[in-house]
């Protein structure tokens, strides 16, 4: 089956219904989409190595609570921590990527998009839409780096273009959560190209006053930290998400030299003045919603 055929039976089920409102929660799929498999019982930190139950951890929004690492996270996962219950409307699923340029390396760009979507149940790496967030509307925008790590296409950066037109024509601000690797590399230059289009839609949305905040999660690289997730108007990091844009071991290969310690982690960022905040999990929400409240009044 080429690309285009399977896109189209999967287009069949995400369109021909009407937009309504829902509630998404951990385990939602799109309909028919295979099922991600089940976490085990025990987990263990990837920080700290504490062997933890699941459902303890969970419970406490994917963070350790040994040593407080913050686990990554789906985009289900991250709407349904940040969207006021049954807000969250989804925009543009039906959306999906074209292969231009027939790309080829291990496997066919084709083929690693097929195993993206059974992997997950998701066309893109993104998912947009609209809701509330303590009862102020925004545009949210939620990469999931478990879809091609998160990599930024051309199908990523329409999304993106999108959510920012639908907060010009509300008069209300987007939020966008990082988590990838950079650009796409089977699209090439297409990919490169959403760099600039995105941060020319972010331009439109501060022409009209309307606020943009940026939250970088682990890990944030390449050209989204190159392009619009350092535009924010406020720039928001989980604690020790690492963002840069290189590795690290390819700067200390370039430069020969050794980093400073916690290089790249979003502590070493804000004590650089390179972001305004670190704000925990469980916080994220109520930060969110309260700097919402101040830019809608200073828009009104």
């Amino acid at each position: 089956m080429d690309l285009k055929n399977f896109f189209h039976k999967v287009k069949e089920e995400l369109t021909h219904k009407e937009t309504k409102s829902f509630n998404i929660d951990e385990k939602s799929q799109i309909k028919h989409a295979p099922k991600v498999e089940s976490q085990s019982h025990w987990i263990k930190c990837p920080s700290c190595e504490s062997m933890m139950f699941f459902k303890e951890v969970e419970h406490l929004n994917h963070i350790c609570p040994k040593c407080n690492f913050h686990m990554r996270i789906g985009a289900n996962k991250r709407i349904q921590l940040l969207a006021d219950e049954g807000t969250f409307i989804e925009h543009d699923q039906e959306l999906h990527p074209n292969d231009p340029l027939n790309f080829v390396d291990s496997k066919s760009y084709q083929k690693r998009l097929e195993e993206a979507y059974n992997a997950t149940g998701k066309t893109s790496a993104i998912v947009a839409g609209t809701c509330t967030i303590n009862g102020a509307p925004v545009e949210l925008v939620i990469f999931d780096f478990s879809f091609l790590g998160g990599s930024l296409g051309s199908v990523e950066g329409e999304k993106i273009v999108r959510a920012c037109n639908r907060a010009m024509q509300s008069n209300h601000g987007v939020i966008i959560v990082s988590a990838s690797g950079g650009a796409r590399m089977q699209e090439s230059t297409f990919s490169l190209m959403q760099m600039a289009k995105t941060s020319a839609a972010l331009r439109k949305l501060d022409k009209a006053g309307l606020p943009f905040i940026s939250v970088l999660t682990d890990p944030t690289f390449g050209g989204v930290s190159a392009s619009f997730a350092f535009l924010g108007d406020i720039l928001i990091a989980e604690p020790g998400a690492l963002i840069g844009f290189a590795g690290a071991r390819v700067i200390k290969q370039t430069i020969g030299k050794d980093l400073p310690e916690g290089f790249q982690k979003a502590e070493f960022l804000l004590e650089h003045g390179s972001i305004d905040m670190v704000v925990d999990r469980s916080h994220m929400k109520k930060t969110i919603g309260d700097l919402l409240t101040i830019f809608a009044k200073n828009v009104a």
